[in-house]
């Protein structure tokens, strides 16, 4: 098996190192990464200014620092990097959650769709931090998903969204098939004065969790996160609504 191991936390963070030290054991492992921290840029990629791209020294895989954006290195990743394709590509650990529509934010789950754009499977897993930080249990959790994956395949153009609570004791731990949630922000834009009186702003805000309505037969991520259980959300590609295209089809256009 080859995975290809990517991030938005940078290449130093501790998510993606438990993540390689575990998935080294299941077989060849490429990790290509950005080389800081590069949370919620969604899933820009760098056009107006070159990659550089820098070989690390690790002793259990063949590892690469990328100048660029999530999205960016697996582009440079399946395109240059690697001589031969990947059985999966897996991003993460991400250091907080995915849940909801912030997945449009986020470059964890984006470098998992640009995997899935160039015709791999592909996964995010991400960890919901509390006090534990126990990356451990989510590269538990990772190794898991992919052995099946690999066995069972995954749909075209689907990706899964894989969000795991910061738990010590497993044992009792649950695990939900979900539906993205909504999440939305308050106060999100902190306005504030620079020492030279110059104005600035933040972007920050209280998540505030909406209940959905619509197919409450299967759970929600964010709600089976709040009940301790890992949360695996399958998301599709196609974010086309069909059931109001014949509704559109009656308008005056």
């Amino acid at each position: 098996m080859h995975i290809l191991l990517t991030n938005d936390d940078g290449i130093d963070a501790l998510g993606i190192n438990t993540l390689r030290k575990t998935l080294s054991s299941l077989g060849k492992l490429t990790v290509v990464a950005p080389d800081r921290e590069r949370s919620a840029t969604g899933h820009g990629i760098t056009i107006h200014k070159p990659l550089r791209v820098y070989k690390m020294d690790y002793d259990n895989c063949t590892a690469y620092s990328v100048t660029g954006t999530p999205a960016d290195c697996v582009k440079i990743a399946l395109e240059e990097l690697i001589d031969e394709p990947p059985d999966i590509i897996v991003s993460g650990i991400n250091s907080g959650a995915n849940l909801g529509t912030d997945v449009l934010y986020s470059g964890t789950v984006s470098a998992a769709i640009e995997g899935v754009i160039a015709g791999f499977p592909s996964i995010a897993i991400s960890l919901v931090l509390k006090e534990k930080r126990n990356y451990d249990l989510a590269a538990q959790v990772a190794c898991k998903v992919i052995n099946e994956v690999i066995k069972k395949g995954l749909p075209e153009e689907t990706i899964l969204n894989i969000n795991v609570p910061d738990i010590e004791d497993t044992e009792n731990m649950g695990l939900e098939i979900t539906r993205l949630g909504i999440r939305r922000y308050k106060d999100s834009i902190k306005k504030r004065v620079d020492p030279r009186g110059y104005e600035y702003y933040w972007i920050a805000g209280q998540i505030t969790d909406i209940e959905c309505t619509r197919n409450k037969q299967v759970c929600t991520d964010i709600s089976a996160i709040a009940q301790n259980k890992v949360s695996i959300t399958p998301i599709h590609l196609d974010l086309t609504n069909y059931r109001i295209i014949d509704d559109i089809l009656t308008w005056s256009l």
